[in-house]
């Protein structure tokens, strides 16, 4: 079946909305992410119940694999720990709970997954950047030892009571790639993250669209611009995004887009995906700061707030000189978002953890 008869043939998200909207009760409880807020001031609780940790700016604190003879860990990493002590991510519902009382939602990036001291739980990957290939290690959630691994830890969300909300995924890969095999094998990586997130209880998992890290431009054709190069890529990015979001209402986790590099640096380039995707288990996840020019800081948040229903990354990023995290947290509520905001602060004045707490004393203002 083409593309164009599967999108009419399937229910998308939007005949979910409408069909929801034939009863006042399915309509709210369809609608809620997106509908105005009700009159009613959050309560302290309230708000602390919408934001969650992350373990993205506090990733120097992860134990990591070993260095190998010769090299000497970073100074900075070894300031840190000393200061907040070495964790894994089986230790990260209770770091927290004790690093940020009242939050009950974690974020946690897929590359600090697993027991480092384990190499069954690890597949061996080649990794090119900016045209350097290294041999990388990273946790496939397939394996028997893995899936023991993610037993422990939703043992651990569960005895805390600090759930797994989210999980900002990287593994995936080559996910709009031109070369079939490629594409292929990143959507099966995918599927088993998918598997695992299940398991540990995420409601949502990011994956990235790939393609060129900065995407074709556009060329003149007798004076006016044409970018055919770029639709080769938004093609295979639709096709793969349906079925991993097929794969994922399944399992029940949603997939999401952040605007991270490659094809989703543009916000037209994620809608054009999501809709035609148009899949309940697929939608964006919007990051404050991942955008290509300032101008976008708030007008790319606005435009991908349509379809962002469970999960934002409030970010402070000393690239721009100024960011309004409140500002940004503003925008969300305005257009009736009621998802979870995970605090990944990712460069500046301050260490991941006073990071963390900055962008938590702003959300909470601004909520």
């Amino acid at each position: 079946m083409k593309l164009h008869e599967r999108l009419h043939a399937a229910p998308g998200r939007r005949d979910f909305l409408k069909a929801a909207a034939a009863t006042p009760a399915a309509a709210g409880a369809a609608l809620s992410t997106s509908a105005p807020a009700a009159a009613r001031p959050l309560t302290e609780t309230d708000k602390l119940a919408r934001i969650a940790s992350n373990t993205w700016p506090v990733r120097m604190l992860f134990k990591s694999r070993s260095m190998g003879a010769g090299r000497e860990p970073n100074p900075r990493t070894v300031e840190l720990k000393k200061k907040y002590g070495e964790i894994t991510m089986l230790d990260f519902p209770q770091f927290t709970r004790d690093t940020f009382p009242g939050l009950t939602h974690m974020d946690l990036w897929s590359s600090l997954f697993g027991d480092v001291t384990d190499n069954s739980m690890y597949a061996q990957t080649q990794m090119t950047f900016g045209g350097n290939t290294r041999t990388s290690y990273e946790f496939d959630p397939s394996t028997p030892s893995a899936r023991k691994w993610l037993d422990k830890l939703a043992g651990n969300i569960a005895k805390t009571g600090v759930k797994c909300h989210h999980v900002s995924n990287n593994a995936p890969r080559d996910i709009c790639d031109l070369d079939p095999a490629k594409r292929r094998a990143g959507i099966e990586v995918a599927k088993k993250w998918l598997d695992g997130s299940a398991q540990i209880g995420a409601k949502t998992m990011r994956v990235n669209t790939g393609g060129p890290r900065i995407v074709p431009e556009a060329t003149a054709t007798r004076d006016y611009p044409r970018n055919d190069e770029i639709v080769k890529y938004l093609n295979n990015a639709i096709e793969s995004f349906k079925e991993m979001a097929d794969y994922g209402a399944k399992v029940g986790v949603i997939v999401t887009i952040e605007n991270h590099w490659g094809l989703s640096a543009n916000p037209m380039n994620v809608r054009i995906i999501l809709d035609e995707v148009n899949h309940p288990y697929c939608e964006a996840s919007p990051d404050y700061c991942n955008w290509e020019h300032e101008y976008m800081l708030y007008h790319g948040l606005k435009a991908l707030l349509p379809y962002t229903h469970h999960t934002v990354h409030a970010k402070y990023w000393d690239r721009w000189k100024n960011v309004d995290v409140q500002k940004c947290t503003r925008i969300l509520t305005a257009g009736g978002y009621k998802g979870i905001i995970a605090l990944e602060y990712e460069a500046g004045p301050w260490d991941g953890v006073e990071g963390a707490r900055y962008l938590l004393k702003e959300v909470l203002a601004a909520l």
